[in-house]
C-alpha cells in the first residue's frame, strides 16, 4: 500500500514508472513514422530502373524488342522520352493527395482515438506500397495503376504525422523539447536510409520486392501499433506534462510542493476519478480559422512550404540526380544518396539543440536556411568531383537542408499547438501540426514536380529553383527573427538590471 511507502520511495517509483512509459510512447511513435517514411522512398530509388540505357545489358534469348532499341529494358511506359515528366507526375500524384488530405486529416486525429487512427492508416499504407510492387510481378505497363496507388497512398498516410506529433505532444512539456524531438525527428531520415537500403536489394532485379517488402514491415508495424500505443498518461496512471496553458505559480516555482513530480500525479489521478464518477466536460476542438490565428502559425507554414519543397525533392530526385551526373548504378546511388539523410539526422538534433539554449526557433531555422543556399550551389558544381567531396557535401546539404524542416514540423508544432493563448486547451495540437505539415506538403508537390519539369534543361535550372526556394523560406520568418531578437535584448536589460541591484547591495 502507498502508506506503508517512504514519500521518497514513492517518488521514485512513481517517477521511474513515468519515465518507462514516456520511453515507451517515443520509441513506438519514432518507429511508427518512420515505417511512414520508408515506405515513400523506394520510388526515388527504383526510378533509375524504370528507365535505364540498355545498350550495355544484354538482352534475353527470346526478347522481341529491335536491335537499335536501347530502352529495352525499360519498364512501359516509363521507356520514352518523356520519363521524367511521368515520374515526375507520378511523384506528385502521391504528394497532391498528401498536401489536400493533411488539411483534413488534423480535424479527424482531434476526434477519433489515435490508436484506430494510426492502425488503419499503416495497414492501408502498407496494402498500397505493396499494390505498387505488384503492378511488376502482374505485369502492369498502365501509368493511371501506378497513379492511382499513389493518390491511395498520399491520402492514408496523412494519418501518420499528426497523429504522432499530437500524441509525443501529450506525454512531453515544452522543457527540452527541441532537443527531444529533435533526436525523435530523425525518423525521417531513418526512414528515408531504411527504404533505401531496403529497395536497393532488389532494385537491379525484381524491383517490386522494394514495395512489397517495405509495404509488409508497415502493416506489420500497424498491428503491434494497435496492441501497444498509449494516447494519455492519464490512460495508465502517468503524471501529465505542463504546458503554457497551465497556471505560472506552478511552472515559475520548483520550490512549491504541488509542483513536484508526484503531486502533478496525484492531480492527474484525481482528475482521471472525477471523470470516471460523472460527465467531465472536456475543451472543445479549435476549428481550423482559430488554429490560424494562433501567432506565429502562419508564418511558420509559409517558410515550411519552401523547406519541404526543397527537402522533397532532394528525396525523390537525389539518386536520379547522383546516377545521371555521377554515372553510378541504381544501387550505389541510392546507397549514397543516404547521407544526405544522415546529414538530416544530425541537422535535426543540433537545431533543436541550439533553439532550447537561445529559445529562438525561427532564429535557428532562419540561420540554417541562410547557410543551406550556397552549400547547395557548391554540391552542385564541385559535389560530384570525387567520393570524398560528394560524401562531405551531401552530409552538410542534409543537415542544413533538414534542420528547419525537422525543427518547424516537430518542437515548432508542437509549441504553437498548446501555446498559452489557447490557455491550456491541447485539443489544438492535431489541427495545428496538421495545417503546417499540410502546408509544406504542398511545397512538398511542387518540388518534385518542377524537377521533373525543369531537369530536362539541365540539372543546374534545378538547383537554381531550389536555392531560390531556400531564400524565400529564409524571408518568410524575418518577422519573427525580430521579435525574437527584441525578446533577447529585453531578457539581457532584465539580467543586467539585476546584477546591478545586487552589486548596489
Amino acid at each position: 500500500m502507498r502508506s506503508s511507502l517512504a514519500p521518497g520511495v514513492w517518488f521514485f517509483r512513481a517517477f521511474s514508472r513515468d519515465s518507462w512509459f514516456r520511453g515507451l510512447i517515443l520509441l513506438l511513435t519514432f518507429l511508427i513514422y518512420a515505417c511512414y517514411h520508408m515506405s515513400r522512398k523506394p520510388i526515388s530509388i527504383v526510378k533509375s530502373r524504370l528507365h535505364q540505357n540498355c545498350s550495355e545489358q544484354i538482352k534475353p534469348i527470346n526478347d522481341t524488342h529491335s536491335l537499335n532499341d536501347t530502352m529495352w529494358c525499360s519498364w512501359a511506359p516509363f521507356d520514352k522520352d518523356n520519363y521524367k515528366e511521368l515520374l515526375g507526375g507520378v511523384d506528385n500524384a502521391f504528394l497532391v493527395a498528401y498536401a489536400i488530405g493533411m488539411f483534413i486529416s488534423g480535424v479527424f486525429g482531434e476526434r477519433l482515438p489515435l490508436r484506430y487512427y494510426l492502425s488503419a492508416g499503416m495497414l492501408l499504407s502498407g496494402l498500397f506500397t505493396s499494390l505498387f510492387g505488384l503492378g511488376y510481378f502482374w505485369n502492369i505497363h498502365e501509368l493511371w495503376y501506378f497513379v492511382v496507388i499513389q493518390v491511395c497512398n498520399g491520402l492514408v498516410q496523412t494519418t501518420g504525422w499528426p497523429s504522432v506529433v499530437t500524441c509525443v505532444g501529450n506525454w512531453f512539456g515544452k522543457g527540452k523539447r527541441g532537443f527531444i524531438m529533435g533526436i525523435w525527428n530523425s525518423h525521417t531520415s531513418v526512414g528515408n536510409i531504411l527504404g533505401s537500403l531496403i529497395a536497393g536489394i532488389w532494385v537491379n532485379g525484381q524491383w517490386g520486392l522494394s514495395f512489397i517488402v517495405p509495404g509488409i514491415i508497415t502493416a506489420i508495424m500497424g498491428v503491434i501499433t494497435f496492441l501497444f500505443l498509449i494516447e494519455h498518461p492519464e490512460d495508465v496512471d502517468c503524471a501529465p506534462p505542463q504546458h503554457h496553458g497551465e497556471p505560472a505559480e506552478n511552472q515559475d516555482n520548483p520550490e512549491d510542493p504541488g509542483n513536484s513530480p508526484y503531486s502533478i500525479r496525484e492531480s492527474g489521478l484525481e482528475t482521471v476519478a472525477k471523470c470516471s464518477k460523472g460527465p467531465c466536460e472536456e475543451p472543445a476542438a479549435i476549428s481550423f480559422f482559430g488554429a490560424l490565428r494562433i501567432p506565429g502559425v502562419v508564418e511558420f507554414s509559409l517558410c515550411l512550404l519552401f523547406a519541404k519543397l526543397v527537402s522533397y525533392t532532394f528525396l525523390y530526385w537525389l539518386p536520379l540526380y547522383i546516377a545521371n551526373v555521377a554515372h553510378f548504378s541504381a544501387k550505389e546511388a541510392g546507397d549514397l544518396s543516404t547521407l544526405f539523410d544522415v546529414g538530416g539526422i544530425i541537422g535535426g538534433i543540433v537545431a533543436g539543440l541550439v533553439s532550447d539554449y537561445t529559445n529562438g526557433r525561427a532564429t535557428t531555422c532562419c540561420v540554417m536556411l541562410i547557410l543551406a543556399a550556397p552549400m547547395m550551389f557548391l554540391y552542385n558544381y564541385i559535389g560530384q568531383d570525387g567520393i570524398a567531396s560528394s560524401i562531405v557535401m551531401l552530409i552538410i546539404c542534409g543537415g542544413l537542408v533538414n534542420g528547419p524542416y525537422a525543427l518547424i514540423t516537430t518542437a515548432v508544432s508542437a509549441d504553437l499547438g498548446t501555446h498559452k493563448s489557447l490557455k491550456g486547451n491541447a485539443k489544438a495540437l492535431s489541427t495545428v501540426t496538421a495545417i503546417i505539415d499540410g502546408t509544406g506538403s504542398i511545397g512538398a508537390a511542387l518540388g518534385p514536380l518542377l524537377a521533373g519539369l525543369i531537369s530536362p534543361t539541365g540539372w543546374n535550372n534545378v538547383f537554381y529553383m531550389l536555392i531560390s526556394a531556400d531564400v524565400l523560406a529564409c524571408l518568410l520568418l524575418c518577422r519573427l527573427v525580430y521579435k525574437e531578437i527584441l525578446a533577447w535584448k529585453v531578457s539581457l536589460s532584465r539580467g543586467s538590471g539585476s546584477s546591478m541591484v545586487l552589486t548596489h547591495q
